[in-house]
């Protein structure tokens, strides 16, 4: 018979990711079963182990995949599985959350449970709108209130006479539908009408939006503002602050829809900064990074590196693919001791480095040719030379260094393969308008991407009004060979320079 699991209540916290906590990660990695909410960020997911089961349990207003009943016998059948499960819930479990229902259930099962707090929503959404709950110069009193109460009901739970009078700041949760029951509640038990309000939607995330106003305008506000839920509403003279202290919202991105077509494993730091700067990013993976069909190629070269007079790395793949197989067939790094080394651009550069090994040639721009030209200053007639690189990758680097009197042995490290990854809500959102922008980091990217498109629909019909940004020259060739118009070519042909590109043709359009 097997034994009973445990639950663990956790907090996803109030939709930005990096909100979550230590524990509420460790929980999410040690699952077997992760039963999540509508308002929980499915980046988590990320983190669960491959054998996890994910269940999704809706949650959102109005639409609930799973009624509260059915989650909790959801939750109590998977525990006695023998099971670890995660339930992941928005904001904290504990503060209109439910999460006090769910652990009644449990401890009428008998099975052990712990609940790890979250950052709830009422907190983050005013902090990332720049109003502090609390404030000297303002309030120290402070209330949380369900929004969500019947506006029909003959008696109120709510005491909106000591709500009106005694508190400084009210936080309402799930009040947009009852916003006009709320202002009207507030100001006939004696609030001032001047009192400032305000909503924020989606907070924390980046299609956070706020609407600003009084008791007696805000309605009206947001009405033509067409604000819906998820909303917080603040109500206090600390909404005043907002003026000052707003630091989230000014961010130069915010707002932008933006494609990030490169493979899941190096999409990360491009969509970080592109987060950073405000951007709602979309990870599309159009390629997928994979080992060669056949390792007797590398494996040979790796057998005989102390033939080689140089390896030269012409991207990050080739750097860890090579080490993966030199560390696979017994050797370490020591069995390039007397190679000398060049790269194309610095993050392989510093990929490298990572290994132990300082790049001898690090060419002032990131392509192919930049390398050859650096070659000419180097007497490399005779020399061997070992390119470990993608299959199929253009041929300007072995076909220019054996005219300059090299033998080049070209092996292939890596492949690239088309992945389809979000692709079917790819279509959707280009042919609904809402996508601002596709990032591009290679030409396959670019091949990739297209392929993804229905071939009935026209290439301009479908990227109407979407703005392309091309980590480079090469890149930008490619787009423009299949059809797509580049409206911006990074300088610099790296992940940062790519970025700051993007930052300035937005601050031009602006």
């Amino acid at each position: 018979m097997k034994s009973t699991g445990k639950v663990y209540l956790v907090g996803a916290g109030p939709g930005d990711p990096g909100l979550i906590t230590v524990k509420g990660l460790d929980c999410i990695r040690n699952a077997d079963v992760i039963i999540y909410d509508y308002l929980a960020s499915p980046a988590f997911l990320k983190y669960a182990p491959e054998h996890a089961e994910k269940i999704y349990v809706g949650k959102k207003g109005g639409d609930h995949t799973l009624s509260q009943d059915r989650i909790n016998a959801l939750i109590v059948e998977k525990a006695k599985e023998g099971r670890v499960v995660t339930r992941l819930k928005g904001g904290d479990p504990f503060i209109f959350g439910r999460g006090g229902e769910e652990a009644e259930v449990l401890v009428a099962a008998g099975i052990p449970f712990e609940v790890v707090p979250g950052v709830t929503s009422a907190i983050a959404a005013p902090a990332y709108a720049g109003i502090p709950l609390t404030h000297r110069d303002f309030t120290s009193t402070l209330a949380f209130v369900t929004g969500h109460e019947d506006p029909t009901k003959t008696n109120s739970s709510i005491d909106w006479a000591s709500l009106a009078r005694g508190i400084g700041t009210l936080v309402f949760f799930m009040g947009v539908k009852n916003l006009p029951h709320i202002t009207r509640n507030l100001i006939d038990n004696g609030m001032a009408p001047e009192t400032p309000v305000g909503l924020i939607r989606w907070g924390t995330t980046t299609r956070q939006e706020s609407v600003f106003g009084t008791l007696e305008n805000i309605v009206e506000r947001v009405k033509a503002a067409g604000l819906k839920a998820p909303s917080i509403i603040v109500v206090g003279n600390v909404v005043s602050l907002r003026s000052s202290l707003n630091w989230f919202e000014n961010r130069p991105l915010l707002g932008k829809r933006i494609v990030v077509t490169r493979a899941r494993e190096q999409a990360s730091d491009l969509v970080k900064r592109l987060t950073d700067m405000g951007a709602d990013c979309m990870e599309c993976p159009t390629i997928q990074v994979i080992p060669p069909k056949d390792w007797g190629p590398l494996d040979a070269a790796v057998n005989t590196l102390s033939t080689y007079d140089w390896i030269v790395f012409t991207s990050v793949n080739g750097v860890r693919f090579f080490f993966r197989r030199l560390f696979e067939t017994g050797y370490d790094v020591r069995a390039l001791h007397r190679l000398r080394t060049a790269c194309i651009g610095p993050v392989t550069a510093q990929t490298l480095m990572g290994f132990g090994l300082k790049t001898d040639i690090l060419p002032e721009n990131y392509r192919a040719e930049s390398v050859v030209d650096a070659f000419r200053n180097e007497n490399i007639k005779g020399c061997r030379i070992l390119l470990p690189r993608a299959m199929e990758a253009r041929p300007v680097l072995p076909v220019e260094l054996t005219r300059m009197g090299a033998a080049v042995d070209e092996v292939t490290a890596y492949r690239t393969v088309q992945a389809r990854e979000n692709a079917d809500q790819l279509v959707e959102e280009l042919k609904s308008g809402a996508i601002n922008m596709v990032t591009f980091t290679s030409s396959s990217t670019v091949r990739n991407f297209k392929a993804l498109l229905p071939e009935k629909e026209p290439l301009a019909r479908m990227m109407n009004g979407v703005t392309v940004a091309s980590i480079g020259p090469i890149t930008s060739d490619t787009a423009r060979e299949l059809g797509f118009r580049v409206d911006v070519t990074a300088a610099t042909y790296t992940v940062p320079g790519l970025c700051d590109a993007i930052l300035a043709h937005y601050q031009t359009a602006s």
